[in-house]
């Protein structure tokens, strides 16, 4: 990432100054990250023109909602980012580098949450949500067949596409995510998740590392031999509500309030990746493709954080942050 000098009689505007700030603040982060944890990766063909840095930083800042698509972002970067990036090559082989890296960009996506400083906390809340891909009335396989499927959202009702997990800290930071086809359940998929965050993989960093606190979930991750299971097999405690006619045991109102509000920060963080980051639009051609950008927004959700934190700004404050 180059910087140059500023011509006379041409001072950049507040918001102009506030997005170098931000990708300047990104890049040396990412860079660093890239240079200190991650081996240099080979690629087949001829040197990139862009640095690994380079390429992840560009792929979480193109997250924010403002770009309406890849076009619309590549656009904007050819108009107002050339001076930063002098080397940017053109849409397509910057999407293919973008792919490349994408097990980079899910490790890098976690590390800007660990950067957030704050007191550990005894808990993390487990949730999942719909990540539809394509209009589920829409007839034909679509691009990802095989791999989406036709699943029940009570927001969006049948959709095609993905069933997301995450885990989220109290303070509003992404810790772990992963996903799986719309029809797959909570439990499996909190096994899944479970059993990779137990017995990491190389490859499936996104899940994030091993947690000695318990989960706080609701009723679609129930099951009292699915938590013996979890708790015996990989260390993990999930706590939720009992159904409100169970006759084995009960929650006052007050404990289930006190539950509700702790869950309260994944619907937030949902809706931050959701409508904030665009993931709602997403139409995606390959599964690789859909892996990147998800972990680019997680990543953009989480340096957000760390970056209002900065600024003293409310953590989780980010739709006037960039000033668009």
């Amino acid at each position: 990432m180059a910087c140059h000098p500023i011509p006379k009689g041409k001072e950049p505007t507040p918001h102009a100054r506030l997005k170098d700030t931000f990708l300047t603040t990104l890049y040396v982060i990412v860079d660093d990250f890239c240079h200190s944890h991650r081996p240099r990766q080979r690629r087949p063909g001829p040197e990139a023109s862009l640095s690994a840095g380079e390429v992840i930083t560009l792929a979480i800042f193109a997250r924010w909602s403002r770009f309406a698509s890849e076009r619309d972002f590549y656009r904007y970067a050819e108009g107002h980012l050339r001076g930063a990036f002098p080397t940017l090559p053109e849409r397509s082989q910057f999407n293919r580098l973008v792919r490349f890296y994408t097990e980079a960009i899910e490790e890098i996506a976690l590390h800007l949450g660990q950067i957030v400083e704050g007191d550990l906390s005894p808990y993390q809340a487990l949730d999942a949500s719909a990540m539809p891909v394509r209009d589920a009335k829409r007839r034909g396989h679509g691009w990802l067949a095989g791999r989406a499927d036709i699943g029940w959202s009570n927001s969006l009702g049948w959709y095609e596409g993905f069933s997301l997990l995450i885990a989220v800290e109290p303070s509003g930071v992404l810790t772990g995510f992963c996903f799986g086809a719309a029809s797959t359940a909570e439990q499996p998929l909190a096994e899944t998740f479970f059993n990779l965050r137990a017995d990491p993989n190389p490859r499936l960093k996104s899940v994030g590392s091993a947690f000695s606190g318990a989960y706080v979930a609701d009723k679609g991750f129930e099951g009292a031999e699915n938590h013996r299971r979890w708790l015996d097999h990989y260390g993990a405690e999930v706590i939720h509500p009992p159904k409100r006619n169970s006759k084995k045991r009960s929650w006052s109102k007050r404990l289930r309030r006190w539950v509700a509000g702790i869950r309260q920060i994944v619907e937030t963080v949902f809706d931050k990746l959701f409508n904030t980051f665009g993931l709602w639009q997403e139409r995606p051609h390959e599964l690789e493709g859909l892996r990147s950008r998800l972990a680019a927004r997680v990543g953009l959700h989480n340096f957000c954080i760390w970056l209002n934190d900065q600024l003293g700004r409310p953590r989780l404050k980010f739709a006037d942050l960039m000033g668009w």
